[in-house]
């Protein structure tokens, strides 16, 4: 699992990356990099393949997964994608720096799911509960929890922030109070370890960015935009119809999209179920409103990245 994207130069990288696959040709030509390796996190887009949604909608999808030597912007800018999921600092950071020329059309997830993971029997459920304790954090989040930290006006030298390495056995084992993981999965590592975990998100707490958003360059938006409309409405099918119950789906993808990724079943099913308010929106599925937007540059600027309005582009979506 992962909390962010790996922030090194994706412009000079783009030329290695290797060509996707393509199932059998059923229309036009739609390229879509996915921000992970296979698991619940991409379910919505499964059931849209599985069930037709995007051939009912003219679109030959070839489904890429990622991975940790996946950068999925870099997809974009070599040609190999036409639409992708990325964290919005990364991207952001990528138009202000690089000056690539992406645009944001979308979000899966409404709020973040990372957030700071403890014990029951040892709960942290506020940034105040952060102070005195020890808490792993990955090197490229520390900014995240300081940030958030800072916002609910909570002195950073009071939290004992050390590296983390995206495994919770420090946290079984009591050596550190807390870590910075994804609130959708870890808990049913720790619970498999026989204890009980509690959680809260740092967007609750002020850090309030998206996570999976949908990104594009503004030449595809400009040459496929019907097509990329027609992918946004059978995708919110398919994740429609996966959130109605989320534990249907996961078992039929044990020998398909789910082998070989080391999860039981169990674990899918408990990640496709934690992800539900999360994704969902009142709005659709992959919404953008203008409270939410505002935010996200509010968190953005928080920690030094200068996000605009005009990055991120919500006219796709009233076309659905």
């Amino acid at each position: 699992m992962r909390l962010t994207l790996n922030r090194r130069s994706f412009l000079t990288a783009a030329a290695a990356l290797p060509l996707m696959p393509r199932m059998a040709a059923a229309g036009t030509p739609l390229n879509f990099q996915a921000s992970w390796l296979n698991d619940a996190e991409f379910s919505g887009y499964y059931v849209a393949m599985d069930q037709g949604y995007y051939k009912a909608e003219g679109l030959d999808v070839a489904y890429a997964a990622g991975g940790p030597d996946v950068i999925p912007e870099s997809t974009l800018i070599a040609g190999k994608a036409d639409l992708t999921l990325t964290t919005p600092d990364t991207t952001i950071q990528a138009i202000t720096i690089q000056g690539a020329k992406f645009k944001i059309i979308g979000t899966q997830y409404q709020k973040n799911p990372v957030g700071i993971v403890s014990l029951a029997k040892n709960p942290l459920k506020t940034p105040a509960d952060l102070v005195g304790k020890t808490i792993a954090v990955p090197p490229v989040n520390t900014i995240s929890v300081q940030a958030m930290l800072k916002m609910n006006n909570i002195d950073v030298t009071k939290v004992n922030i050390v590296p983390y390495e995206y495994d919770p056995t420090p946290l079984i084992k009591g050596e550190v109070d807390g870590t910075l993981d994804f609130v959708t999965n870890v808990p049913y590592s720790i619970k498999l370890a026989g204890e009980e975990a509690t959680s809260f998100l740092l967007y609750d707490f002020g850090y309030t960015l998206f996570n999976d958003t949908v990104v594009v360059t503004e030449d595809t938006l400009k040459a496929k935009r019907k097509e990329l409309v027609a992918w946004l409405r059978a995708s919110r099918k398919g994740w429609t119809e996966n959130l109605a119950d989320p534990t249907i789906w996961p078992p039929k993808w044990k020998d398909t999209y789910f082998a070989g990724n080391g999860r039981e079943i169990d674990n899918e099913v408990f990640y496709n179920t934690a992800q539900k308010p999360l994704i969902d929106s009142d709005k659709g599925i992959f919404s953008m409103s203008e409270e939410a937007i505002a935010a996200n540059i509010a968190a953005l600027s928080a920690v030094g990245i200068a996000a605009t309005r005009d990055m991120f582009d919500t006219t796709l979506l009233e076309e659905i």
